[in-house]
């Protein structure tokens, strides 16, 4: 399973708990960014960096951690074919995969703890996404757009 992720200065340590946690359960995971604490670095690229990688490895997850997880999840939704999903439960990730076959779990730094994080982290890459029709057809509208742009 490839992992790609990334966070911003105020999800940096617990992106790199999270990301030692994960190769430890033997996942392949790249580090998107950022690397290194810097002050009001944007949220934008690493989730911008994740989404492309998601979208280009269609059978990747991607996890994305800053201080709401808000600027995170807007961001790499506006990326064709992602589906973004803050979750703060185990239980919200479970849906996330299950019912919307959300392929980005975004984080809150600030509200989940190091091991909230490992355990929604967990639940969000095994629960494996139920293929209805119903489903299909609403995440298959996800992608519409308004306007001819």
């Amino acid at each position: 399973m490839q992992i790609f992720i990334g966070a911003d200065y105020r999800g940096l340590e617990r992106k790199n708990q999270l990301r030692d946690f994960l190769v430890g359960a033997g996942f392949n995971v790249e580090d998107m960014g950022e690397y290194e604490y810097r002050e009001g670095s944007d949220f934008n690229d690493p989730a911008i960096n994740v989404a492309l990688k998601v979208r280009e490895n269609p059978h990747s997850f991607g996890i994305l951690i800053c201080d709401s997880a808000h600027g995170m999840t807007m961001q790499a939704n506006r990326f064709k074919g992602i589906r973004a999903a803050h979750c703060d439960s185990p239980e919200s990730a479970r849906l996330a995969r299950e019912h919307d076959n959300a392929n980005i779990l975004c984080l809150s730094a600030h509200f989940t703890d190091e091991e909230n994080c490992k355990k929604i982290a967990t639940i969000f890459i095994e629960t494996n996404f139920e293929n209805l029709e119903r489903r299909v057809r609403r995440i298959n509208r996800l992608d519409e757009r308004e306007g001819n742009d």
